[in-house]
C-alpha cells in the first residue's frame, strides 16, 4: 500500500471560529476539522490565530468567560502547528499588508501560506475580495 502524504493547509482565525459558535460555513470549518482529527489534513497558523479566535469569540454575546475558557483549553489540545511572525514571515506579512491593504493579522497568515507553498483557507470576505485571483487563497466554502 502506497502511503500518501497528508495534505498541510494554513488557515486563519476566521476557520477556526466557526468551530466554536454557528455561522455561515460552519459545516465546512467541521469538515474541516473532523478530517484534521481523523489525520487527512494537516493545519497551521501563525501563533496570532489563538488570540484572534478568543477575541472575536469575546464579542459573541451568547459566550461568557467560562465557553470562552473552554474554547482556550480545547484549541492547545488540537495541536495545530502555529508560526511565530518572525524574521522573512514577518517581513512578507508587512509587504503584504501594505500591498493589499490588510491588517497585519490577515496577511500574516497569506505570507505562512506563500512561504511554505500552502493553499490558505478563509471566511473573510473582505480579505478575499482585496486578493482573490492574486494568491493561493481558497474560500471556506470550498473545502
Amino acid at each position: 500500500m502506497e502511503r500518501r502524504e497528508k495534505e498541510v493547509i494554513v488557515v486563519d482565525a476566521s476557520v477556526i471560529v466557526k468551530w466554536f459558535v454557528e455561522e455561515d460555513y460552519t459545516r465546512h470549518a467541521l469538515r474541516m476539522r473532523d478530517d484534521y482529527k481523523k489525520g487527512i489534513i494537516d493545519i497551521w497558523s501563525t501563533e496570532l490565530m489563538p488570540f484572534e479566535v478568543i477575541n472575536a469569540l469575546r464579542y459573541n454575546s451568547e459566550l461568557g468567560q467560562q465557553e470562552i475558557g473552554k474554547v482556550t483549553k480545547s484549541l492547545s489540545k488540537f495541536k495545530i502547528a502555529l508560526y511565530p511572525l518572525l524574521k522573512e514571515l514577518g517581513d512578507l506579512s508587512i509587504e503584504l499588508a501594505l500591498k493589499y491593504g490588510l491588517t497585519i493579522y490577515d496577511s500574516s497568515y497569506l505570507a505562512l501560506g506563500r512561504t511554505f507553498d500552502k493553499a490558505l483557507y478563509t471566511a473573510d470576505e473582505k480579505m478575499m475580495s482585496k486578493i482573490s485571483g492574486k494568491e493561493r487563497v481558497t474560500h471556506l466554502k470550498e473545502y
